[in-house]
């Protein structure tokens, strides 16, 4: 590859101007592109997500007991939430897809990186500009050798067409368009993983609300229980059965019970809150769900993608490769920025003193232009400024490895957990029947009067513990179920019937 050192002006200019722009344009196009292209990263060489084979989980009676065991597929359904067969939580996502500013602010960001892009790819063509001027002048007589203190009064117009043309002989701007694609990719990456996020946090925040939902109205039914046992103490202490001690055993156990119900309605508004926030809504205007469990169906068999191919189904790895590709790019603009740059220039046009006369043969005028712009001394500022990219580029590296591996072990995680969450809700179910049979039996012998009111208490708590820990495993099952299909990316890339894939690409 060379540089044309000097350039010959033939005799008529419109030839002159056609060699000069086709040369510049044959050299930018049969230049090279500096610095390294840019490689995508081998998926990692793994047969399993976890050190230990994942089977079919347990199952226990009841609703949301089902075993669920995991499907070798090759896509994940876009509209993954739908298996939960749950109309409210259908309309509340739909609701989020239209109204969420987090969504619009990255569809807009997505936006902007495009239309940078087209910025940028404009730097690869020439840049015309017309040009319209009129001009009254006054000038003294002297410069013409004329009485001092004469002078002359005109005008000048003007009409002329400008072009400018940066030979991208090195690649300097294919790298900076090459760098600027990988951002719309990161963007676009960017708004998949908006749209992932919302659908989690929407299905986690809706079976939080429906688990403490679950959990008051437990509570609340053994209040009504330890009320009736009051009522029955009390009835008793009267008729001197049992010693005021039982009495006021009794309340302070219902007292205790009490306390528990302010806190999860607590938790409860604050679940409802987010929805509302997700859903763009104000919390004073949000008419709330009224989610609950029995309105979710558990699903019972759970896809699983190749581990290899985690690498092209994350939006954030995916957004991770995008950044690692810029930073690529961008070593090759910092090298380019270290050898010369050639600019080609010509104006063509008219200019006359009467307006009458602008674009008569006489009045045409025109000048051609190249240059040659070679670093010579920067004091190293160019040679570091490409460093600098290089260590970017290896940083970028080291986060793209980085998230590989926190998506993986997050994957891995989930499928662990859904192993135990099946076997803790059996061992919750085993746990609330067992305590359900002892409260019983212990009610029965205190009216009997075979054992102290003491006995009753215990069991009550035993109970309560019971029931309040069946809710709380029956809801981190869908919680954990949910996190599966995000933590495996979604299924944004399968298309169909994808509110995120059909938003996104269409930007």
């Amino acid at each position: 590859m060379q540089l044309p050192t000097t350039i010959t002006t033939p005799p008529r200019p419109r030839k002159w101007l056609r060699t000069a722009l086709a040369v510049g344009v044959a050299g930018a196009l049969a230049g090279c592109a500096v610095g390294p292209d840019f490689q995508r990263p081998a998926p990692p060489e793994v047969n399993s997500f976890t050190n230990q084979p994942i089977g079919e989980t347990v199952s226990t009676s009841g609703h949301g007991g089902k075993a669920q065991h995991f499907v070798q597929v090759k896509q994940i359904k876009a509209d993954w939430w739908r298996l939960f067969h749950s109309k409210q939580l259908d309309a509340l996502i739909q609701q989020a897809f239209n109204r969420n500013p987090s969504l619009q602010a990255a569809q807009a960001t997505l936006k902007e990186a495009q239309a940078n892009l087209a910025v940028v790819e404009g730097g690869l063509y020439p840049q015309v500009n017309a040009n319209l001027s009129a001009t009254r002048e006054k000038i003294s007589g002297a410069q013409f050798g004329g009485a001092v203190g004469g002078s002359h009064i005109f005008d000048i117009y003007g009409a002329s067409v400008d072009v400018t043309y940066n030979a991208d002989v090195f690649g300097g701007v294919r790298r900076s368009i090459e760098a600027q694609q990988a951002q719309v990719d990161y963007q676009r990456y960017q708004l998949h993983a908006a749209y992932l996020t919302l659908i989690g946090n929407l299905a986690g925040y809706a079976i939080n609300a429906a688990s403490y939902r679950a959990q008051i109205k437990a509570t609340e039914n053994i209040i009504q229980a330890e009320e009736n046992q009051l009522n029955l103490v009390e009835a008793q202490e009267k008729a001197g059965a049992v010693s005021y001690s039982d009495v006021l055993q009794a309340r302070a156990q219902l007292a205790a019970t009490r306390t528990r119900i302010a806190p999860l309605r607590q938790s409860l508004s604050m679940a409802e809150h987010q929805l509302a926030t997700l859903s763009g809504e104000l919390p004073g205007n949000w008419r709330g769900t009224n989610f609950t469990l029995q309105d979710l169906t558990l699903p019972g068999e759970l896809p699983l993608t190749v581990p290899s191919q985690l690498v092209h189904q994350r939006p954030d790895i995916l957004a991770a490769e995008s950044a690692l590709r810029a930073a690529s790019a961008q070593i090759g603009v910092a090298v380019a920025n270290e050898y010369p740059q050639i600019s080609l220039s010509g104006t063509y046009g008219s200019q006359a003193t009467d307006i009458g006369d602008l674009f008569n043969a006489p009045s045409m005028i025109w000048n051609l232009g190249a240059s040659l712009l070679a670093p010579i001394f920067h004091g190293g500022a160019l040679r570091a400024k490409t460093r600098a990219a290089r260590a970017a580029f290896e940083a970028a590296a080291a986060q793209y490895r980085q998230t590989v591996l926190t998506a993986f072990a997050q994957v891995a995680d989930v499928l662990r957990a859904l192993e135990n969450d099946a076997a803790s809700l059996k061992a919750q179910q085993v746990s609330r029947t067992a305590a359900q049979k002892s409260l019983q039996l212990a009610r029965t012998q205190y009216k009997a009067g075979a054992v102290s009111f003491v006995t009753v208490l215990t069991a009550e708590q035993q109970y309560a513990n019971a029931q309040l820990g069946y809710v709380q495993a029956l809801a981190q099952r869908y919680l954990d179920t949910t996190s599966l299909f995000s933590a495996l990316g979604g299924g944004w890339w399968s298309g169909a019937g994808s509110q995120s894939s059909h938003n996104g690409d269409k930007k």
